[in-house]
């Protein structure tokens, strides 16, 4: 069974940074697709980034048009972690962020909370 565990999340001012981690169980060296979602209150979870598999050692990273420029996805395989540095953070990025990975099945985190003020 593969656990996500997400941390990072917080309350913050617009224009502030945070940086998201999400520490998987097992080795995700080998792991072609991580990445970020978040669900808004009365809204369907989407897609933030993903960071996939281009070749042996290359990886390339995806982001929704709303967070372009704004957010960074990055992984560490050593630490089995992936990140979402989330930089000039607007009250509409508010949200619960899950982490995901795809290993056979679609795993998914506990998610964190991100609350950007005004």
């Amino acid at each position: 069974q593969v656990q996500l565990v997400e941390s990072g999340g917080g309350l913050v001012q617009a224009g502030g940074s945070l940086r998201l981690s999400c520490a998987a169980s097992i080795s995700i060296s080998s792991i072609n697709a991580m990445g970020w979602y978040r669900q808004a209150p009365g809204n369907q979870r989407e897609m933030v980034a993903t960071i996939t598999r281009s070749g042996r050692t290359n990886f390339q990273a995806n982001y929704a048009d709303s967070v372009k420029g704004r957010f960074t996805i990055s992984r560490d395989n050593a630490k089995n972690t992936v990140y979402l540095q989330m930089n000039s953070l607007k009250p509409e990025d508010t949200a619960v962020y899950y982490c995901w990975l795809y290993y056979l099945s679609n795993y998914w985190g506990q998610g964190t909370q991100v609350t950007v003020s005004s």
